[in-house]
């Protein structure tokens, strides 16, 4: 996982952020039990307290649950990842289309060039 952080929002956010981001992409399985408190702190570069918070804060989201003596484990919730996932896409969607937007491109035009692009990419790859 990509711990590289932003100095424009708190540490535990994009902790937060980063461990969705795994949890959708598949990279933490539905189920998969997550690394300790101490272990994932250290992966990250991180005060253990920033990441039990962080952790807090996915099981009151219902992204992760705990076990009393088994530790923390990924949703099984299926519905509830896809809805991050969603999330997630929105999100981009908005950066780049306010991007986008600020170089001067309408929707029309931008859609012309998503067209390219893929039809770029499908030629690339030989499809």
């Amino acid at each position: 996982m990509d711990w590289t952080f932003r100095g424009d929002q708190p540490i535990y956010a994009q902790l937060i952020s980063r461990i969705k981001q795994g949890i959708v992409s598949g990279d933490l399985p539905p189920g998969s039990r997550l690394p300790s408190v101490r272990d994932l702190a250290t992966e990250a570069g991180v005060n253990p307290n920033t990441m039990q918070r962080a952790l807090q804060e996915l099981e009151r989201e219902g992204m992760v649950y705990s076990q009393r003596t088994a530790g923390r484990f990924v949703t099984e919730d299926v519905h509830l990842i896809e809805g991050a996932k969603r999330a997630f896409a929105a999100e981009h969607i908005r950066v780049f289309l306010e991007g986008m937007g600020k170089l001067g491109y309408g929707r029309g035009e931008i859609l012309a060039l998503l067209q390219e692009e893929k039809e770029d990419a499908h030629g690339n790859s030989g499809m």
